[in-house]
């Protein structure tokens, strides 16, 4: 359960700074690009977390 506690706290650091740079670096297509992934992928891994502490897995 603490594995998936921590996977939450990353996926949503993650989230966070990749809307961060990618608001902060809006002006250059390929960092909006990459922020965008990079969003998507921390966004991922928090609603896998919270879906794993809810089903109990």
């Amino acid at each position: 359960m603490v594995i998936k506690i921590i996977g939450l706290i990353i996926g949503v650091l993650i989230l966070f700074a990749g809307i961060y740079y990618l608001v902060k670096e809006k002006n250059d297509s390929e960092s909006k690009k990459i922020y965008t992934i990079i969003s998507i992928v921390g966004g991922l891994i928090a609603v896998v977390c919270v879906l794993l502490l809810i089903l109990k897995f």
